[in-house]
């Protein structure tokens, strides 16, 4: 240890010792630093960092007295203190210095030194400093530590035109129509530009269903009008239902009966007003305004409003005794079910529905479906539920290349439809395109032909007014394609008189179940939401020990489980690409995007940071990532949420084609009729298989709706 190093040492005790070692071996090298500020400029940051910025000013001070006994010709080896008067122990031969320095090629005189700037830094001991550095900031949680890639966060932004008519009548308050009309209007996703000079008319009572396909705008179309980005009359009011309500003591029913903001403050002006007039307080204007506040709750019967909003919560899920819990005790799923609850009962002019019935199981799928056929203001939905787009809309916008189109009547007419105009507009296109390359062969035939210049030149001209048609602009292809399995031998999956309760003293879950699968099943488990679905999937998945009997797995089993909480697991932060690299190290880029590409994201879908992307597209990747271990049997949990309708068909030919067993929750009607030869229905504390297939079900279900209502 140098005496200039040990300087540092004693006057901070508490220097990290990598940080020692490097600024010992700066000063090793003092004479190449000018003054004190150039040696404060190679240590004084680092020193800061691990004494405290508070103790530059020392650090500032030691650095100068170094350099000045430097100056002088003295070492600190030599000082019994910095700063203070030195005495020279041994003359300086400045004879000898001028012959060593000589034998250096660097140097080219003794009195003109050409400075070296890489011996002023021991680069090795500097990248140990500065790792030290970043370990301990990382542990104080300061600012300059380390960051992973922050979340891309790019705004939505919409444009519009509107007349200087409308803007002056809603000014007014003179716009009394109920009907919504955003004319020439475009929504951008950052550089993207999701939809370009479209309009949209949505009349008053009329259901319109926008339909689309996943990463197109659908969801982002319905955040602009809810934010009044798109701007809409005024006085219409508008009510999104995507965020969950709030988790507090408030009752379901009580949060349901709240927002129906005039009775709430009607009710708490009464209570208010009988305090008084309970308290004593004999004025007779708190009789005339008690009187009048009953008046008006007569008027907006209000009376009738608890049992209307425990309708509505009965009808999706709710019982009585859940009515009366308070909102903390539900999970995510529920809350938005109460935030459902809550719009239906509010009534809005305009209704925006994202996705309703991703959190329901059939029976609240069917009664929403049934409510909502009586809906009587305006309501615009998204969703993939091709049996609930056939029930309700009575219109269809369909969103595609950037431009949305107005469809009447459901789903299935909106399908015979757009055939139909694609079939005219690729004929009508076809047609002249005919009849511009005989036109043209006509111009240049007699192009240069004197006598027919005139009738060639109108030729030209016509060509020149013909309307440009677009030929039929094909959707491209969805495809889903698992991997190739090897056979094994049964036993596969096998269930033996299981029984499963959570605790010793809580409700059996379910008892003696007995279910067997095979490298052929093809298996939906159906029933009500909180029957046990999701716990017996866990049993199968080997997650849940039985309380009592036994699980028979094949020991070469791969399972790929797919939950409904899974794009919720990604780390939104990496791109497809990369969540695959990080998860399955080692292999080619190619082979990622590959493996990406079986499940429809490619192109620079694949490079795109994941907190950028829909949740169809989220799925899609979530899916690549499942199947990129080889699963040789699948257990999906409500694999539907988020797709499109072209993915979940795409989705269940590759479960068709898959030589591995299958066994899905869902509640999609479509996917389980299209794919499912099994049905296992949950509920009553049993599982047992239902004969009819979803027929059978559908039908009990609805006999269960009727015997409620």
């Amino acid at each position: 240890m140098t005496g200039t190093s040990s300087v540092f040492r004693k006057k901070f005790p508490g220097l990290d010792e990598e940080i020692f070692q490097y600024v010992e071996g700066v000063l090793e090298n003092l004479g190449d630093f000018s003054d004190g500020q150039e040696l404060h400029d190679a240590i004084g940051g680092l020193l800061m960092e691990s004494v405290g910025a508070d103790k530059d000013t020392e650090i500032r001070k030691l650095c100068e007295d170094l350099m000045s006994c430097s100056t002088n010709g003295v070492t600190s080896d030599s000082a019994s203190s910095v700063g203070s008067k030195m005495l020279l122990t041994s003359p300086i031969q400045l004879a000898q210095m001028a012959e060593d320095q000589e034998r250096q090629e660097e140097v080219k005189s003794v009195w003109i030194q050409q400075r070296d700037d890489s011996m002023k830094v021991d680069q090795k001991k500097l990248e140990k400093a500065e790792a030290k550095l970043r370990e301990k900031r990382e542990k104080r949680g300061n600012e300059q530590s380390y960051q992973p890639p922050a979340i891309v966060n790019t705004m939505a932004t919409a444009t519009q035109e509107i007349s200087r008519k409308d803007r002056a009548l809603d000014a007014k308050g003179g716009n009394n129509t109920k009907d919504i009309r955003i004319e020439n209007f475009d929504v951008a996703f950052g550089d993207r530009v999701l939809i370009q000079n479209s309009t949209i008319t949505l009349a008053f009572g009329r259901r319109y269903a926008l339909i689309g396909r996943n990463g197109l705008g659908k969801t982002t179309l319905l955040r602009m009008i809810a934010a009044g980005v798109l701007r809409i009359p005024s006085h219409i009011s508008v009510l999104h239902v995507e965020q969950e309500v709030t988790a507090d003591d408030t009752s379901a029913l009580e949060s349901v009966l709240q927002c129906d903001t005039v009775r709430h403050a009607l009710l708490q002006e009464e209570k208010a007003l009988q305090q008084r007039i309970a308290g004593g307080d004999s004025d007779q204007a708190l009789s005339e305004r008690l009187a009048a506040v009953y008046a008006e709750l007569q008027a907006i019967e209000a009376d009738k409003a608890p049992a209307k909003a425990s309708v509505i919560l009965c009808g999706l899920g709710f019982t009585r005794e859940m009515q009366q819990q308070a909102t903390k005790k539900f999970s995510g799923g529920w809350r938005m079910r109460i935030a459902l609850a809550r719009a239906l009962f509010t009534q809005p002019d305009l209704l925006l529905l994202d996705e309703p019935t991703n959190m329901l199981d059939l029976k609240a799928i069917i009664w929403l479906e049934g409510y909502l056929l009586t809906w009587p203001t305006t309501l615009l939905l998204v969703s993939h539920d091709r049996h609930f787009l056939d029930s309700v809309p009575t219109d269809v916008l369909h969103l595609h290349s950037r431009a949305i189109q107005s469809y009447r009547g459901n789903y299935e007419n909106f399908l015979n439809t757009r055939t139909e105009r694609q079939k005219n507009q690729q004929r009508e296109y076809d047609s002249q395109m005919q009849f511009r390359a005989h036109v043209q062969e006509f111009i240049d035939k007699f192009r240069y032909n004197a006598k027919r210049a005139s009738l060639v030149q109108s030729k030209i001209k016509m060509l020149e007014k013909l309307p440009e048609l677009q030929p039929v602009e094909k959707e491209s292809v969805v495809v889903f394609s698992f991997p190739d399995v090897d056979k094994l031998s049964p036993p596969i999956l096998q269930l033996d008189e299981v029984s499963f309760r959570y605790s010793k003293d809580g409700p059996p879950i379910f008892q003696d179940v007995n279910l067997t699968t095979t490298m052929t099943s093809r298996t939906c488990i159906v029933g009500d939401n909180g029957a046990g679905k999701t716990t017996l999937l866990k049993i199968l998945l080997g997650e849940l020990s039985p309380t009592k009997g036994q699980r028979f797995c094949n020991r070469q089993l791969r399972i790929g489980y797919f939950s409904q909480h899974h794009v919720d697991q990604l780390d939104l932060r990496l791109s497809a690409v990369s969540l695959l690299q990080e998860r399955f190290p080692g292999k080619p880029v190619e082979e990622y995007r590959r493996q990406l590409g079986r499940f429809g994201v490619s192109g620079d879908l694949a490079l795109q940071q994941l907190a950028s992307l829909s949740g169809g597209q989220k799925s899609r990747v979530a899916f690549a990532a499942m199947a990129a271990a080889s699963p040789s049997f699948l257990i999906l949990d409500e694999p539907t949420n988020h797709l499109d309708i072209e993915t979940i068909e795409a989705l269940g030919e590759a479960i068709k084609l898959y030589k591995g067993g299958v066994v899905l929750v869902s509640h999609d009607e479509r996917l389980i009729r299209q794919v499912c030869t099994e049905l296992w229905l949950c509920g009553n504390g049993t599982v047992r298989s239902i004969e009819g297939g979803f027929d059978s079900y559908r039908h009990l279900v609805q006999a269960e709706i009727a015997a409620v209502a």
